[in-house]
Parts: C-alpha cells; sequence; structure tokens
C-alpha cells in the first residue's frame, strides 16, 4: 500500500514539474493594459501612420488642402499630362484640278503654325507665280527618274505627261520636330498613299458644289488648250467616284473658301482628340 501511495506521489510530482507554464500571468499588469488598449476607439490611438485630418476647405490654403488630400490618398498628385500629346498627322488632300486644294491648304497654314505643307517634286514646267521649292520642286524628267533610282520618293505617278512625287525625307524630318504634315496629291497618288499608310493617315477629298462650277473653274484658269481642258474634265468625273476611298469628304464652294477651311481644320481637331489616334511610320 505505501509502495503504491509513493509511486502516485512520484508520478504526480513529475506532471507538476513538466507542467508547461503560461507567458503571463492572467492578471499581470502588461496583458491587462494591452487589453485596455486594443479596446480604445481608434480616434485615440497614437499611430504615427495615421493621415491627418483634411481642413476645411473653405478656410484652408490651397497647398494645405493638397497636402492632406494626398496623405489621406496615401501617394502624391503628379504634375505630367493625363494624357501623352497627340502623335503628328499625316494629312492626305486630294481631288480633281479646279477644286481648290491649293488655295485650302494656304489658308489652313495660316490657322495652324504646328503644319507642314511638303513641296512635290515635279517634271512639268513652271508656271507664272510659282516659286521653286515652294509650291513644287521643279525638276528634269532625268533628275527627277535619279531620284525614283534612289529610292528617294514615298510615291510617284505620271499625271498628264509629267512626273510629280513626295520626297521621304521632308516628311521624316518634320514630323520628327513635331509637326502636322499635309501631301497634297492627285487621286492617282491618294490610292497609292492609302496602300503605303492604310487608316494611319487621314485622307480628305476636296469637291466642287457641282459638275457644272467645276467646269466653270477649269475654264476660268484659262492655262491649258481645248484638248487638255477635255481631258481634264473626263479625268474630274471619273475621279469623282473615288471620293468613298477618303475619310471626310470638303466641298469648296466659289466665294466661301473660308467654310471648308474651318471645317479641315475641325477635322484635324477631332483626330488630334481622338482616344485611340492613329500612328503613321515613314
Amino acid at each position: 500500500m505505501l509502495r503504491r501511495f509513493l509511486c502516485n506521489t512520484t508520478t504526480l510530482e513529475t506532471l507538476i514539474r513538466h507542467r508547461p507554464k503560461p507567458l503571463l500571468n492572467p492578471k499581470s499588469p502588461i496583458q491587462i493594459h494591452a487589453k485596455i488598449q486594443s479596446l480604445r476607439p481608434f480616434s485615440q490611438m497614437s499611430d504615427s501612420r495615421r493621415s491627418p485630418p483634411i481642413p476645411a476647405v473653405d478656410r484652408a490654403e490651397k497647398s494645405e488642402l493638397l497636402r492632406a488630400l494626398e496623405s489621406s490618398l496615401g501617394s502624391a498628385f503628379g504634375s505630367e499630362p493625363l494624357w501623352p500629346n497627340p502623335s503628328p498627322l499625316i494629312i492626305v488632300v486630294s481631288g480633281p484640278s479646279g477644286v481648290g486644294k491649293d488655295a485650302l491648304i494656304k489658308k489652313l497654314r495660316e490657322m495652324r503654325e504646328d503644319l507642314h505643307f511638303v513641296v512635290t517634286a515635279t517634271s512639268r514646267a513652271m508656271r507664272s507665280g510659282e516659286v521653286h521649292g515652294k509650291d513644287y520642286f521643279f525638276v528634269s524628267k532625268e533628275e527627277f527618274l535619279g531620284m525614283v533610282e534612289r529610292e528617294e520618293l514615298l510615291e510617284y505617278a505620271l499625271v498628264y505627261g509629267d512626273y510629280k512625287g513626295i520626297p521621304k525625307q521632308q516628311i521624316r524630318d518634320y514630323m520628327a520636330s513635331g509637326c502636322d504634315v499635309v501631301l497634297r496629291v492627285d487621286i492617282q497618288g491618294a490610292q497609292t498613299l492609302r496602300r503605303i499608310f492604310g487608316k494611319s493617315a487621314v485622307f480628305i477629298f476636296v469637291a466642287a458644289e457641282s459638275e457644272v462650277k467645276l467646269v466653270e473653274r477649269l475654264i476660268g484658269r484659262k492655262t491649258e488648250s481645248r484638248e487638255a481642258l477635255l481631258v481634264r474634265v473626263a479625268t474630274a468625273r471619273e475621279e469623282m467616284k473615288h471620293v468613298r476611298n477618303f475619310d471626310y469628304v470638303v466641298v469648296n464652294a466659289e466665294g466661301k473658301l473660308d467654310n471648308a477651311v474651318k471645317l479641315v481644320n475641325s477635322i484635324l481637331d477631332a483626330e488630334k482628340a481622338k482616344v485611340r489616334p492613329r500612328n503613321v511610320v515613314v
């Protein structure tokens, strides 16, 4: 009996000796203080990371409000543009002879300083009042064919017996400086450029208000013989069939050039504001 009692006592002492000790006494002041702290309202807790209150809008300085808003949002307000500046555009202006493409482009350039008119190279003779390097680059047929061989032209065509083409480097240089570029081409040239650029360039078709008005303009120019005039009129009729291959059509009515220019200007402004802008590479 005594032996059993001693064995049980030994076992009890062993259990007591190896019993895990609590980390803290349940009545420890430290534990009680932590419990109280956890029950305190958030507004009374001393957390250095908590944002300061936003001051009253009608009494605070702008800079103070900005700092408070930044602190509450967790990041500073950026000063960079919210939307990137639009890329330069390539604008292809075309239409039949006599619709006033040159006059429209001249007026448009007066309204938009960042618009560069690409001067076309041509093998035709210079007309009265035209300036080399401003209206066209006037070159001989041999010089023009040399430019073709050196692949210096974006596109070229034989128009009414004369060569016309667009120098590539002009476009690259001005687009690199952030300028929009306008190309004045005939319908044949516009078709070639559409194959090259696809939807990345803006194609504008300029038209007269009626066929008879267009013929009257061609007659009034007095620059062609009867045979040449007949060819131009017949060509103009054929070219009008291609209007649906363009993005926009602008009617340049007689005596209302300013209206046509304003319309083209609005088109370019709208193109600049597109969420998915055109992006062209030459």
